[in-house]
């Protein structure tokens, strides 16, 4: 990725994220406000839901409201003994895809699905790099995208 082509100045984002498994999802936010300082990312308001199962519902509301150019949805879900944590992915992960195409407004899987909490952390600012600043570089993306499909199409 090209970072010096990112320019965040004109955006408003909106950072959802989960209380689940806080441990990490604390590291994603700090990464996200990393990259939105990098990014010199306009405005954003940060909003905790209790797990990763709620992120569509509010990042749909959110979107709806018009003062968001993207949603930064972050969250962690990790393996345990059952396959609960397939239901919680699968769920946040098509509900976000769904709120998007919905809205019209870029609704950022920022989400992890690790088998462990070392590989969770490993991607919340450990050796994996961190998925939180990640999420935000393609909310970048996405909503200058669409801005500038939005230019390009008018007469």
């Amino acid at each position: 990725m090209q970072e010096q082509l990112l320019d965040g100045s004109g955006l408003s984002l909106a950072i959802l994220v989960a209380r689940f498994n806080e441990h990490v999802t604390s590291r994603l936010l700090a990464g996200a406000e990393e990259a939105i300082k990098q990014y010199s990312v306009a405005h954003h308001d940060v909003f905790r839901v209790p797990g990763s199962f709620e992120l569509p519902l509010a990042a749909k509301a959110l979107a709806e409201t018009s003062r968001y150019d993207a949603v930064v949805c972050l969250g962690a879900v990790v393996r345990h003994e059952t396959d609960h944590y397939r239901y919680i992915a699968e769920g946040a992960a098509s509900g976000l895809q769904q709120a998007a195409l919905e809205t019209g407004v870029p609704c950022i899987f920022g989400v992890l699905t690790c088998d462990t909490d070392e590989q969770a952390l490993a991607r919340a600012g450990g050796t994996q790099g961190n998925k939180g600043a990640d999420a935000v570089e393609t909310a970048i993306q996405m909503a200058t995208l669409l801005r500038d499909i939005q230019a390009n199409s008018s007469p």
